[in-house]
């Protein structure tokens, strides 16, 4: 399940192994961190012990960095805005492979192959993560060796609905990782005089309200076409609670907006920036 990122501990000193003689003097003398003399990583300048911090992470150095180095600056925000939204807004936790494939889809001089890859395998990895919230059953397999392996499976009635056009991006992730899913579909565009967004088409499996619902649209910008697909989807029988919103990118004002409307539902991202690749659908399918 996706989970806020976990910082590795304060390190302790390489020598570990020590003789039977060296074994005291360590204990009165703790190995000294590179420039603090006589500060071990269990003390502090002043000789007593280390304050930590009240969350689970490293000890910031006097620069703010971490045990790990240097950290994206806009993380830590992105984090705290995370956890005042709660288990609503889940974040993958985020890595180098991730950090490089935002950075691919907004520079815009990437070309457009090496966005639709870089866009493919960021929806993959946001795809994986939904099904990953989907429930599970314990099921009992026989190997062909004749073993019995616990296991688990999906548990049916689970779909799919792209929000068109952008959304329709994420629905081949979607079949390779489950390529019997159904998948429904939603148009809705802003009314030229009023900006409003307005439906135009829906068509689901009959019988989406009795499924969890995998609602796919990559940028969450205002929240507002987002908003408005799931009002059509409980207009269907669908409950929030059920909706989990796969999205790659989203603005901090997007995602509120969607949970002040509906506070049972779930968002799954790689990211909330204020900024958000708007430019996603038009480079995707070529018509920018």
């Amino acid at each position: 399940m996706a989970k806020q990122l976990r910082r590795a501990d304060a390190m302790p000193c390489h020598n570990q192994q020590l003789d039977s003689s060296a074994a005291a003097a360590a204990a009165a003398s703790p190995c000294p961190e590179a420039g603090e003399p006589g500060g071990g990583p269990g003390q502090d300048l002043a000789g007593g012990p280390a304050k930590l911090p009240a969350t689970n992470g490293a000890v910031a150095g006097p620069a703010g960095d971490s045990a790990e180095g240097p950290q994206p600056e806009e993380r830590e925000p992105e984090e705290l805005f995370s956890r005042q939204l709660g288990p609503q807004l889940k974040l993958l936790p985020m890595n180098d492979q991730i950090r490089e494939l935002q950075t691919i889809i907004r520079d815009k001089t990437a070309s457009r192959g090496d966005f639709m890859f870089s866009a493919d395998r960021l929806i993959r990895l946001v795809v994986e993560e939904g099904l990953n919230q989907l429930p599970y059953k314990e099921c009992t397999v026989t190997t062909p060796t004749g073993y019995k392996y616990e296991g688990v499976k999906f548990e049916k009635g689970n779909c799919g609905v792209s929000i068109m056009r952008s959304g329709e991006a994420m629905e081949q992730g979607l079949r390779d990782c489950c390529r019997s899913i159904r998948i429904g579909k939603i148009l809705i565009q802003s009314d030229e005089e009023t900006q409003r967004a307005k439906v135009y088409y829906a068509k689901f499996p009959p019988d989406i309200y009795r499924r969890k619902v995998l609602l796919m649209y990559p940028i969450l910008s205002t929240g507002n076409t987002v908003i408005e697909a799931v009002k059509v989807l409980i207009e269907h029988g669908v409950q929030p609670s059920v909706i989990i919103v796969l999205s790659l990118f989203s603005t901090p004002h997007g995602a509120t907006s969607i949970i002040q409307e509906f506070p049972d539902i779930t968002i799954l991202t790689t990211e909330v920036h204020p900024v958000a690749p708007t430019h996603f659908g038009q480079k995707y399918f070529g018509t920018d």
